[in-house]
């Protein structure tokens, strides 16, 4: 009797923790079609070890119930590969619900340009947080706290602080590659540390207070009063203003562009009207590369 009790403890504690999701819903998609390689399997190996890699891997203590999972892509499009060495660029999407709606919003749609890492087909992956162990464990593990810091930055303000600094640190570990691109300050206007660091200065705190701001007090008041959220919705954006008269064209501002120019279009096209002739002219000083896009707003 006593055998058959621990055996029904240890199943009900296993089972509680398959309970407790994971918080990465990621889906991974390695293209590899421009890549005259005769054998495609490891590009699938590798896809399925990266997917699985990312949505199997606890990266925080927090309980997350299915539903509340992340949902995220990353396509790694492959522009060179030989000899177990790989090159090309990631495109990393990131969503979240809307409160009251079937509608997901997006807050990340960024691309790198300076992905290259060597993979063994069928070696695992490990993530060991204070030690370097290859770049493309480096870079997964990036994007990971990096999708988890943006999250947690739209449901409180700095929610993600803890997730942006895990990514800080990954960035200093992999520094020690001293030929990996992507990671150092001299690497350019748009690179992972750039990401990172600006994301963690106060220099630009105006973004992630627009991202609490225009998710949580702005999208997900629509439900209650879709005319209120637009006038709420511009007021969140005219923030920015701040941040492009202390630092024009800042690469996180082209961020939160990238991802919102589609949604802003569509929420001030449709539904209850309210005057955006200032909103509109804003939006033209502050991402003036998205014109095309604010032409479509109807007045």
């Amino acid at each position: 009797m006593k055998l058959l009790n621990k055996w029904v403890c240890s199943a009900l504690v296993l089972f509680g923790g398959l309970l407790q999701a994971q918080e990465l819903n990621m889906t991974v998609q390695v293209n590899a079609q421009n890549v005259a390689q005769p054998d495609q399997s490891i590009f699938k190996t590798l896809e399925t070890s990266m997917q699985e890699f990312l949505n199997n891997t606890k990266w925080t203590d927090q309980k997350f119930k299915e539903e509340e999972r992340i949902n995220a892509s990353l396509v790694f499009v492959v522009t060179s590969y030989d000899n177990d060495r790989f090159q090309g660029n990631f495109q990393v999407s990131v969503s979240r619900p809307v409160y009251n709606a079937t509608y997901t919003t997006p807050i990340f749609n960024y691309k790198d340009n300076d992905i290259a890492f060597e993979y063994i087909e069928y070696a695992p992956l490990f993530y060991n947080a204070n030690q370097y162990e290859n770049n493309l464990i480096s870079l997964i593990t990036f994007y990971a706290y990096t999708i988890l810091g943006l999250d947690g930055d739209t449901f409180s303000y700095q929610g993600g602080q803890e997730y942006h600094l895990e990514a800080r640190n990954i960035v200093n570990l992999a520094q020690s590659n001293q030929g990996a691109k992507g990671w150092k300050p001299n690497d350019g206007l748009i690179s992972r540390y750039r990401l990172n660091d600006d994301m963690l200065s106060d220099t630009y705190k105006e973004y992630r207070q627009v991202m609490y701001d225009y998710h949580l007090k702005g999208l997900d008041t629509f439900a209650k009063d879709p005319k209120a959220g637009k006038i709420l919705l511009q007021k969140h954006i005219a923030k920015l203003e701040e941040l492009n008269n202390r630092r024009p064209n800042s690469l996180l501002q082209r961020i939160f562009f990238d991802a919102k120019a589609d949604e802003i279009v569509r929420v001030y096209s449709s539904g209850p009207t309210v005057d955006i002739r200032t909103l509109k002219n804003l939006l033209q000083k502050l991402a003036p590369n998205q014109s095309s896009k604010w032409r479509n707003i109807k007045v």
